[in-house]
């Protein structure tokens, strides 16, 4: 398939706009004021909605100039028009006030994917004057990380109110050199009243590509029309508004969608042979990369000593691997500086000229940095220099799509791992993935189905998914009630397994201002009411161990209340996160957790001078085996202790049993909400 050995991409064309347009090249253009769309106040298909798409167009064009000879993009520069490219257009009608956040535009995009420009945008009034945009483009980030960035293009429609039109249109230039996975998502927010979508597929006129479509489309759906030319069409109408729930998989799964596959290959009609043929392909890339025999001999010999054990050996070189920067988690700056640091240690060469290709894992350890997938391969290559049992492994993550082999789409199996042989058991590991501890894969990579390399082909395997009790979030507390009824004192909190490492990740490239606001907002957040939090410790960012360790100090100003000579305090000090789960009383998609996780509260609260328990709230105990809540409340010598367990064991729940689970949510919640009763003392009465 193609994207491998070329890169892919994955871009999407949805209601969250990507790409712009430096001008109507195919045709895309402001459409002709309709007096119908500007008396329209409302849309049956939509009762209520406060906006809806009128008209939305996108034109794809992957054969591009080059193709036939063209200019090309030099670097991210374009030479000549871009070789391949998107146009988009929206027009939206805004029905009621609450439509009128559709006027703030957010145009997402994949930096390394393209460039973006010349946005054309406008307002129509309800009585058909017509406000051109001219205002401030800003530029923010979205996402970055792992090699990925996902930046936006903001701005803000001038003169947008109840029964105004707004319209814009843009472009995406493709970068050339790369091939790009094309969807056609159908579902946006808003109801869609029509949409025509069109594709030139890739024909490069030297080397043969095959091209196909797969559709994911409701019952009744006209069918995707190819012409002679290969251009391929597809209109729809009535299209409704995709209704985002809680905790649901990732929203592209669920959403009408035509997908594009382009192969160097001829297509299979027999899934298996084409995975065949593909891992055999992967499994001589691995093999040539690994290099010949006893060329890292004496690297291992550094790393590990003759009578270490099988996995002292694993977790040895696993180490050294991760202790290498890593290109698709640093930024250049600490790339250079880490290598530098390297240089300083051991035989990490000093190889200045980094232009050319890296063939093999020799070259990589003496080049002193690489991505996630070289470091995975050279772990294989250093293990099997110390004859260890390790296969390379190809993975899809779940953070946006789900694979399916059916589909025969190589380019899904986007990410690497290593599967090691240790005491008969398989464990997964991945040294390129930064923060990540031994026997620990990234959430988006748990639980998957994965292609393991070797000579025959490969064999499909299914990754480890660990226990909940491996990812926790633990908060001890030390507290006082004080007399006015707030709550202070010392809160240590520390993250496990996959709740730290998700966040080691998202804040590696933050400064300390940042990170520290991070975890203040965090600890906050659980708290249902107004709380001042203050981090006084240096937590470890960038350890791959697998807890992440932080003190506050915290106050709960008017926690407790009194009523009479009795003082009421509330059980559920962070509880806030459960409190608004699961409200709606209906659903319509499966419930997805991206990991199993527990969450554990251990709060001691030493009460103020003379108070005396007089009611403690009944113990809870609520299991429902994928999910479970326990919370026991104790007055010993003068203090309350609080004891909280949330545990979510399980990945996936079937929409049928939503009532039971919302209702256990229901119950937290009310558990949460319990009050200790306490008889004031002298000195708290007055107060």
């Amino acid at each position: 398939m193609l994207c491998r050995p070329r890169l892919l991409f994955y871009f999407f064309a949805t209601i969250v706009f990507f790409g712009l347009s430096t001008r109507a090249r195919a045709g895309v253009h402001f459409q002709p004021i309709s007096q119908e769309e500007l008396k329209m106040t409302s849309e049956p298909g939509a009762p209520g909605a406060p906006a809806i798409i009128l008209y939305r167009e996108v034109n794809r064009d992957d054969y591009g100039i080059s193709n036939r000879g063209g200019l090309r993009l030099v670097g991210n520069e374009m030479a000549a028009p871009a070789s391949r490219f998107e146009e988009d257009y929206y027009r939206i009608k805004i029905l009621t006030d609450a439509g009128r956040k559709y006027g703030n535009i957010e145009i997402p995009f994949d930096t390394n994917v393209g460039t973006v420009s010349g946005i054309m945008a406008r307002t129509i009034r309800p009585d058909g004057s017509i406000v051109n945009f001219s205002g401030q483009i800003l530029d923010k980030t979205l996402v970055k990380g792992r090699g990925l960035e996902w930046r936006a293009k903001t701005f803000a429609l001038p003169e947008v109110q109840a029964g105004s039109i707004i319209e814009y249109f843009y472009t995406l230039n493709f970068y050339e050199g790369y091939f790009y996975g094309s969807r056609w998502i159908l579902n946006s927010e808003l109801f869609t009243k029509r949409a025509k979508f069109s594709l030139k597929p890739n024909h490069n006129d030297y080397t043969p590509v095959n091209f196909r479509w797969l559709e994911h489309l409701p019952a009744g759906s006209p069918p995707v029309k190819q012409d002679p030319d290969n251009s391929v069409h597809l209109e729809v109408t009535n299209v409704a508004a995709f209704q985002a729930e809680d905790f649901m998989p990732p929203e592209n799964q669920l959403k009408a969608r035509v997908e594009f596959v382009y192969s160097y290959e001829s297509f299979e009609s027999d899934a298996s042979k084409f995975w065949k043929k593909f891992g055999k392909k992967r499994n001589d890339e691995l093999e040539s990369f690994i290099g010949k025999r006893g060329s890292l001999d004496s690297v291992v010999a550094q790393i590990v000593s003759p009578g270490d054990t099988p996995e002292a050996k694993l977790l040895k070189i696993y180490a050294r691997v991760q202790q290498l920067p890593n290109t698709s988690y640093q930024t250049q700056s600490a790339v250079l500086a880490k290598r530098h640091e390297l240089l300083a240690t051991d035989d990490v060469g000093d190889q200045r000229n980094q232009k050319r290709k890296i063939e093999n894992a020799e070259e990589i350890w003496r080049q002193g940095y690489g991505n996630s997938k070289q470091l995975n391969w050279l772990y294989v290559a250093l293990t099997r220099a110390a004859g260890l049992e390790t296969y390379g492994v190809l993975v899809s993550e779940r953070r946006n799509y789900f694979f399916a082999p059916q589909s025969m789409q190589d380019g899904e199996l986007d990410a690497t791992a290593v599967l090691a042989k240790l005491d008969g058991k398989d464990v997964y590991v991945a040294p390129g993935a930064a923060f990540a501890p031994f026997g620990m894969l990234p959430w988006d990579e748990t639980g998957v189905q994965g292609l393991r390399l070797d000579k025959d082909g490969g064999t499909w395997i299914k990754t480890s998914l660990p226990e909940s009790s491996s990812s926790r979030i633990e908060r001890k507390a030390d507290l006082k009630l004080t007399t006015d009824g707030s709550l202070e004192g010392k809160l240590e909190l520390t993250f496990t397994g996959l709740e730290a490492l998700r966040r080691r990740v998202d804040q590696r490239n933050h400064d300390g201002a940042s990170r520290r606001k991070f975890l203040e907002d965090e600890v906050a957040y659980s708290i249902p009411a107004g709380s001042e939090v203050r981090l006084v410790n240096e937590p470890d960012w960038n350890s791959s161990e697998s807890s992440l360790a932080a003190v506050f100090d915290m106050k709960v100003p008017g926690w407790a209340t009194a009523t009479g000579n009795h003082i009421l305090v509330p059980v559920g000090v962070f509880g806030a996160t459960e409190r608004n789960v699961f409200e709606y009383s209906t659903r319509t998609y499966p419930i997805y957790f991206e990991f199993p996780s527990e969450k554990s509260d251990d709060i001691t609260i030493e009460l103020p001078s003379g108070s005396q328990v007089a009611t403690l709230p009944k113990p809870q105990n609520h299991d429902l085996h994928a999910v479970g809540y326990i919370l026991s409340a104790e007055s010993v010598k003068g203090e309350l202790h609080l004891s909280r367990k949330l545990d979510v064991n399980v990945l996936e729940i079937d929409p049928k049993y939503y009532t039971a689970l919302r209702s256990f949510y229901q119950g937290v919640k009310t558990a949460d909400e319990q009050q200790i009763v306490l008889t004031a003392g002298a000195s708290t009465a007055g107060n």
